[in-house]
């Protein structure tokens, strides 16, 4: 069983920057991005530049959700990301880290064998996203200790409150994260 890391430094010097605006769902939006980076970190070997990848691009993920309350949240989550990168001498990074947001969503296999973290991205988050319904592969256990660890703190309850107010304002549009 993988060990459980409870602090990445990376993940909470991006996410305080964020603490005020993410407000009441700070904690579930936190336990969030660690429970996906660690399916990420299961479903495939990484160096450090892959997982710190992985940490800047778990914590910009969501986010755009409080940046604009909406739940059309992928765009509004990259600009984010980028200017991050910028700050930190990573723009090199940019584009694996603009498609691992802006696909975590899709429905389909992200077909791009040249930028695999993109996919074990969209499944590291399906994997906390469906409750471990869908896991790739990761051990039950080991989900079921990450989610004791990183517990939910009512984070989908919020999405799901959200996405039904989105969805009585724009019914032909239900779900505008999805893709394809």
């Amino acid at each position: 069983m993988m060990n459980i890391d409870t602090n990445i430094e990376q993940i909470e010097s991006i996410l305080s920057e964020y603490q005020e605006l993410i407000g009441e769902d700070y904690t579930g939006y936190r336990n969030h991005v660690y429970r996906m980076v660690h399916c990420c970190l299961a479903l495939q070997d990484m160096s450090d530049d892959e997982k710190r990848k992985v940490y800047i691009a778990a914590a910009f993920h969501d986010i755009g959700i409080w940046i604009e309350d909406t739940v059309d949240y992928i765009s509004p989550s990259i600009p984010p990301a980028m200017k991050y990168l910028e700050e930190n001498d990573l723009s090199d990074w940019q584009e694996e880290i603009r498609l691992m947001i802006s696909e975590h969503h899709k429905v389909r296999e992200y077909t791009d064998k040249s930028l695999p973290l993109v996919e074990v991205f969209r499944r590291g988050d399906l994997v906390d996203f469906s409750f471990g319904l869908f896991r790739f592969g990761i051990d039950k256990a080991y989900f079921e200790q990450l989610r004791e660890t990183f517990p939910n703190e009512d984070f989908h309850k919020g999405l799901a409150k959200r996405a039904g107010k989105w969805f009585v304002k724009h019914p032909l549009n239900p779900a505008p994260m999805m893709k394809w």
